[in-house]
């Protein structure tokens, strides 16, 4: 199995919807993904929890991983994410994945009933054993329910020969510099969690899993950039001019809030699929003004 190597931005698009049918809007996809692609992003990661992938049927799903391979077209690693209820619905989504072209599965573990080590273990277990492309564990509680601290994540890594990268999004900065001890800093791992990108980084996160570079590419590979350079005033100066739009980001929804910020930077990408509900006029206006004064998009 050939290595993929992920480092650096990897973005999150929005899956967008028609405003005629509400079916996914597969020609908007493939701009969004070509402004990403264009603007330098290290590698794309759709139907995620920012592209809504929770809203989706099963057709829908695979038509949307499809287009987004498609329209990534290589030039960087595509990474699709997985989250479901059922280990076999999960497979299949991931074997979808490979079939198509995708370079790495992410994958969430949702649970209606909580889920011990073992079952977790089997889970992941069972998808990477289907598919032959690597597997990043993603853990965030605050979504599917279940949380993997860190020495579980690192068993599954040191397990399984094709689980070799983890997204963690608990937002506790301390399973970061746990994940580095317990691998001597082997272990690739990638921050999940916008307003704590700066620490992260200086953590030993391989990468940073964010929506934000839909809005505001500029910034994000900027921070990239400089901590990459060892520049850490310039990083600190970057990421702390994008931090209010990075909070209201999270704060408010991802979908929600990115797709009214891509309405404010010329892309209609629809509107959110219910029950989620398209960002409140007052709530538009005050991202147009983070936006702003970040020196992304000029005031209205």
């Amino acid at each position: 199995m050939a290595a993929t190597v992920l480092d650096g931005i990897i973005a999150y698009p929005v899956t967008p919807f028609s405003r005629t049918d509400g079916s996914p809007d597969l020609t908007r996809l493939a701009e969004l993904i070509e402004r990403l692609v264009a603007s330098g992003c290290h590698a794309i990661a759709p139907l995620g929890s920012t592209g809504e992938s929770a809203y989706l049927d099963d057709r829908e799903w695979f038509d949307v991983t499809e287009a987004s391979v498609a329209a990534v077209a290589g030039r960087v690693p595509t990474v699709v994410g997985i989250a479901d209820l059922t280990t076999r619905s999960a497979v299949r989504r991931a074997r979808y994945a490979e079939q198509v072209g995708a370079d790495v599965v992410m994958v969430l573990p949702l649970s209606y009933w909580r889920l011990d080590e073992r079952e977790v273990t089997r889970h992941y277990e069972e998808i990477a054993g289907a598919i032959g492309i690597p597997l990043m564990v993603y853990n965030n509680p605050a979504t599917a329910g279940v949380d993997l601290p860190p020495e579980l994540l690192h068993r599954l890594v040191d397990r399984v020969e094709n689980i070799t990268m983890v997204k963690e999004s608990s937002g506790d900065i301390q399973r970061m510099h746990r994940l580095a001890q317990l691998s001597d800093g082997a272990l690739p791992f990638y921050n999940g969690s916008n307003p704590l990108a700066l620490e992260a980084f200086a953590a030993g996160a391989a990468g940073w899993c964010t929506a934000a570079p839909c809005l505001i590419p500029e910034l994000t590979l900027a921070l990239y950039r400089a901590v990459r350079a060892g520049a850490l005033d310039t990083a600190r100066q970057v990421f702390y001019r994008q931090l209010p739009v990075l909070q209201f980001l999270t704060g408010g929804g991802l979908p929600t809030t990115v797709k009214a910020g891509l309405a404010l930077r010329g892309l209609d990408v629809g509107e959110p699929r219910r029950p989620l509900l398209p960002l409140a006029e007052e709530r538009a206006e005050r991202l147009a003004a983070l936006l702003a004064e970040a020196g992304t998009v000029p005031p209205a």
